[in-house]
């Protein structure tokens, strides 16, 4: 092998052949001058050059390692306790958010109506539904949707709004006149709910909305107190277990086969700062979803860590269909529901809900 002298070497193997031959580059050549060094000092200083290619090559080929968490961006994210945000949990207990750089703190809350406002003191990220984000803007709070979480299908729907079995409610237009259980009045299964009933002209204010966590549902149901309940999994699953009625999924009667359902929003002027915050956040849910495409079992180990349901109740709960892409057009047909309902009173553009990086 014939080398320049004072061409770079850029290899071990051609570092040891020129130590083999004393050829150098003009680099190594002043350090070991076969005829100037005494043979024991050249070999010593052979070993010592030896040691410092190896920890070269040991630096270069040695595998990624987490960051150290002095390395790595604090993120601060609140969660509702629901298998629609299994990925956050999977990338935190997993390490995948370590991996992609983010030293992430979940805190669990049961409303997310209210965590908007808490963006830029409490949180980075939250959860949010489109009537949430859309009433958060045109109420003047700075926050934009950065990433997607689920979407609700025809295939895979998560919500329904069900009725005991020996109920006369045949149909949504039945529930004229009726009270309804709902988490929230605002949120988007009760809005889904008064849209569907208004497309099929019952108005919407025909009917009681009483406020009942979904945990407390199945039992004021049972007892009477209500009429028919807004549910959500795994309280559904449960509820049709028991013999009650699906009278239909409110979210795909109002906004068709494939609508976005909740998603992450963080403050404006934030997002648009932390891009690669946000590129990160979105990387990590990824992988956290091919982890529990290819490890269900597992994955129901960490549901059940996080919603603190009995085994046999997570085994049956169903996945949701996760998406974390977002697109202006999702949010277009909520704009349209919430004028409709009265709820907002003036219109807004799509694109200012979803963040822009310019």
């Amino acid at each position: 092998m014939t080398r320049t002298v004072g061409s770079p070497i850029k290899s071990i193997e051609q570092f040891l052949a020129c130590a083999y031959r004393g050829s150098y580059p003009s680099t190594y050549r002043n350090v070991l001058q076969a005829k100037q060094v005494n043979p024991v000092v050249r070999v010593l200083k052979l070993f010592r050059w030896l040691a410092v290619a190896s920890a070269i090559a040991f630096s270069i080929d040695a595998p990624r390692m987490p960051a150290d968490s002095a390395e790595m961006t604090p993120v601060r994210a609140a969660y509702i306790p629901v298998v629609t945000w299994l990925p956050a949990w999977i990338a935190k207990d997993k390490g995948f958010f370590e991996r992609n750089g983010l030293n992430v703190s979940l805190t669990v809350t049961q409303n997310l109506s209210v965590l908007p406002g808490t963006l830029g003191r409490q949180f980075d990220f939250v959860p949010s539904t489109a009537p949430d984000l859309i009433k958060a803007v045109v109420g003047g709070i700075d926050v934009v949707a950065v990433a997607g979480q689920a979407i609700e299908t025809k295939d895979n729907p998560s919500t329904h709004v069900i009725v005991r079995a020996d109920s006369t409610i045949q149909s949504m237009q039945d529930l004229k006149g009726k009270v309804v259980a709902t988490p929230t009045i605002g949120a988007i299964i009760h809005v889904s709910l008064l849209h569907t009933l208004k497309k099929n002209g019952v108005d919407p204010a025909s009917i009681r909305a009483v406020e009942v966590p979904f945990p407390n549902m199945a039992d004021q149901l049972k007892a009477g107190n209500v009429d028919a309940v807004e549910s959500l999994e795994p309280f559904a699953g449960q509820l049709l277990a028991a013999g009650n009625r699906s009278l239909g999924d409110p979210l795909l009667l109002a906004g068709g086969d494939e609508v976005l359902y909740p998603f992450w929003i963080s403050q404006s002027k934030w997002a648009e700062g932390h891009r690669g915050v946000i590129e990160a956040w979105v990387a990590s849910l990824e992988q956290a979803k091919e982890f529990i495409d290819a490890n269900p079992g597992e994955a129901r180990a960490v549901l059940a860590k996080y919603t603190r349901l009995p085994t046999p109740v997570v085994e049956k709960i169903p996945f949701p269909t996760y998406r974390f892409s977002l697109r202006t057009q999702d949010f277009a047909i909520w704009v349209t529901i919430l004028k409709d309902l009265g709820q907002i009173a003036t219109s807004v553009d799509e694109s200012r809900l979803v963040v822009n990086f310019k």
